[in-house]
């Protein structure tokens, strides 16, 4: 009798175990089975250079959605940017959207600046307005063979 109270206690234990790892897994993933919390909206890029899915969406510093996925505009040739924002999340319809990188050689996100001078974007609207990502690369080049230079001296001529 001993023997199987200690062997259904060890089941529980396991069982108990499997669950926790079973929530974190979800949790960590961000999986969601009782309906999502966010909204989609679009952006269009010429460039997405360094942008994942999964790369944080922020505005005003704080995190408020994460980049869903990519599509591409071939009548436009423009790279369409899928992002879930936050339920709670106001964005008016003269936002900006900007693809910033964190740190000098960091990871990318796309940086919103709400706006406010029109009316609430609905969801699966369009943010028209875009920045894409500043090249660093391109930058030190030219900067270390003088391409900046060059140009500075033509315009002052």
């Amino acid at each position: 009798m001993k023997k199987y109270s200690l062997e259904t206690t060890i089941g529980i234990f396991v069982l108990i175990c499997l669950l926790c790892v079973a929530y974190l897994t979800l949790k960590l993933g961000e999986v969601s089975f009782l309906g999502d919390s966010s909204y989609p909206v679009f952006a269009k890029f010429t460039s997405v250079s360094g942008l994942k899915v999964g790369s944080p969406v922020e505005m005003l510093g704080m995190q408020i959605g994460r980049v869903a996925g990519f599509t591409m505009d071939q009548k436009d040739q423009v790279a369409v940017v899928e992002l879930r924002i936050g339920n709670g999340v106001k964005i008016y319809d003269d936002a900006m959207a900007s693809i910033k990188t964190n740190g000098l050689l960091g990871d990318r996100y796309v940086k919103i600046d709400a706006g406010g001078g029109g009316g609430l974007l609905k969801a699966g609207a369009t943010i028209t307005d875009t920045e894409p990502p500043v090249d660093i690369m391109e930058l030190i080049s030219k900067y270390a063979f003088g391409d900046v230079e060059k140009k500075q001296s033509k315009e002052s001529k």
